[in-house]
């Protein structure tokens, strides 16, 4: 990962990253514990990891990325990710939005609040996606 990618990460953490991850994190728990959520947590671990460390990754669609499509990216993903925006994805997408909003009245937090954007359109539909290296 390059410097500036560490740096802006290290900064990201200290300036609301780690809230934002904790609440995918949570999201993810209450998930599992369901057992019949097991599919969006474990979308839901993944962003979370993404959510702590955004800078130097990026999220793609999973077909994109390989080319053919799977239960995650077909009919069943999207039927999984409606459910997954109706029972957390919108309060997360709040979440981030109310942060970006924060971060976006100084100069410094614009590019923070660009990527709490970024990461309230994942939140409302993250399965099929995954993290590559930017």
């Amino acid at each position: 990962m390059p410097a500036v990618s560490i740096l802006l990460n290290v900064l990201w953490i200290l300036f609301g990253g780690v809230w934002m991850a904790a609440g995918w994190l949570v999201a993810a728990v209450i998930m599992a514990i369901t057992i019949i959520g097991l599919p969006w947590a474990r979308a839901a671990f993944n962003i979370a990891a993404y959510t702590l460390l955004p800078f130097g990754q990026r999220a793609v669609n999973r077909d994109t990325l390989t080319g053919q499509s799977d239960i995650g990216t077909g009919p069943l993903g999207l039927i999984g990710n409606l459910i997954w925006l109706v029972l957390a994805g919108w309060w997360l997408a709040l979440g981030h939005l109310i942060t970006a909003i924060a971060l976006a009245v100084t100069i410094i937090g614009i590019p923070f609040a660009w990527a709490h954007l970024k990461l309230a359109g994942i939140a409302l539909w993250p399965i099929g996606k995954v993290i590559v290296p930017a």
